[in-house]
């Protein structure tokens, strides 16, 4: 990897199976190897399930990061780092060891067959924005065009998100 780390990007991570905790340590471990430095991290939030909700909750937390990769080489890097932690895609929505979610890249839109950026669900989703807003609170959204803490206060998803002192 390059140490031209010019790309700010805006990471969701996220787990309900194994020692939740220790998931999000260790992909934060392996995204600074693979991916870029990591520049922010929120508080770590327990949520419920969304979209299938008969399954244990989650804990979610974003990250910053500054990197040098392409979007692509991005998702790449992401994609692989879910396999070394043990993420199988079986069921959508289903329980999951780690899923790691690109939400922002820069001020970038990007809309492919294998990458949609900004990601296309973060603003009905609170366990997303509110650990987004608390770091990057004041950052636009590219598509909509208001900041992320706008986005949140307009959000009408009704899940508890609980930030955890852990």
């Amino acid at each position: 990897m390059q140490n031209d780390l010019n790309n700010r990007v805006f990471l969701l991570l996220g787990t309900n199976m194994g020692n939740r905790s220790a998931n999000l340590l260790v992909a934060k471990e392996l995204l600074e190897i693979t991916a870029g430095k990591i520049i922010k991290e929120s508080s770590i939030y327990e949520t419920a399930a969304w979209g299938k909700t008969d399954q244990a909750h989650f804990l979610n937390q974003v990250i910053e990061i500054a990197t040098s990769l392409a979007p692509h080489e991005l998702l790449g890097a992401v994609l692989s780092t879910e396999e070394q932690i043990g993420r199988s895609r079986e069921m959508k929505w289903g329980p999951r060891i780690i899923d790691i979610d690109i939400l922002l890249y820069d001020e970038i839109i990007i809309t492919s067959d294998s990458l949609t950026v900004p990601h296309p669900a973060m603003h009905l989703r609170k366990f997303t924005l509110v650990p987004l807003a608390e770091i990057a609170g004041d950052v636009e959204h590219p598509v909509f065009q208001k900041r992320i803490s706008d986005l949140l206060r307009e959000c009408n998803d009704s899940l508890q998100v609980v930030r955890l002192s852990l």
